[in-house]
């Protein structure tokens, strides 16, 4: 398949970038017969990925972030003879790593997930080198590219907010994690506009809800989204910052006063 042929049906320029080492890693694979692996990726690039592996009909690949449920996940492209179960047992903890960090007493509860992410970024780390933060009470895990776990174990103390925390890496297959119960609403909107579905889960009025769109804190699958008028599918994620990601997991149908009822995984 021409590769030309791919990149031209994305519009977007970032998108197209993905796309593009998608293929590079595919040549590669092919022709020195060993895996390549991406860096984390997003559920909205996942689909991008999946969609172009499957118009390729390239079977030699696992998506891998470090536990069952995990949202960021790299993609790891190998030679299609090799088996999947090896890649998963072998490759992953080459490839990925855990740092553990386990807070002082007096900061037990007080830390979320930005604080954690806040952190890095402080230490210069882009945001495709670290997957899920799984945030406890005590501290978190946090699952990064292995080629930048020794830097941030050195360093991540240096940073106010974790001196007196005690940190170190562990292997991916050490990695405890608990299941979460998902929790589910419904809402009742009189369309599936996207300001009628903010101002539902953000608890306001539409005029509100168009201020969160003005003051891009609103994000449709993972990316900004400023049109309020924006028809909104089963399947999709939106994000409202402050507020937190939501699912629309299905459309229940009408209410009597010919409203819409939908169901959201929040």
């Amino acid at each position: 398949m021409n590769k030309q042929i791919e990149l031209s049906k994305e519009q977007n320029s970032e998108d197209k970038i993905l796309i593009a080492k998608i293929l590079d890693k595919i040549k590669f694979v092919e022709s020195k017969n060993r895996f390549e692996e991406t860096d984390f990726l997003d559920l909205r690039q996942q689909e991008i990925v999946k969609g172009i592996l499957a118009k390729r009909k390239y079977e030699g690949y696992s998506f891998l972030g470090g536990y069952e449920d995990s949202e960021r996940k790299i993609v790891v492209i190998y030679p299609e003879n090799i088996d999947e179960k090896y890649i998963e047992e072998k490759i992953l903890n080459q490839v990925l790593a855990v740092i553990n960090i386990t807070l002082p007493n007096e900061l037990k509860n007080k830390y979320e997930h930005r604080n954690y992410l806040g952190g890095l970024m402080k230490l210069g780390i882009k945001r495709e080198k670290v997957g899920d933060i799984l945030v406890r009470e005590d501290g978190a895990d946090i699952i990064v590219k292995n080629e930048i776990a020794n830097y941030i174990n050195s360093n991540i103390t240096g940073l106010t907010r974790f001196q007196k925390s005690k940190v170190c890496i562990k292997k991916i297959n050490e990695l405890i994690y608990v299941k979460k119960e998902k929790e589910y609403i419904k809402i009742n909107i009189p369309s599936m506009r996207l300001d009628c579905i903010v101002g539902e889960l953000a608890k306001c009025s539409r005029n509100e809800a168009n201020k969160y769109l003005i003051e891009e804190r609103v994000f449709v699958n993972f990316k900004e989204e400023i049109i309020a008028s924006k028809t909104i599918k089963e399947g999709d994620y939106i994000t409202i910052r402050g507020k937190g990601r939501f699912k629309i997991n299905k459309i229940l149908g009408q209410t009597k006063k010919g409203r819409l009822s939908v169901e959201i995984e929040k």
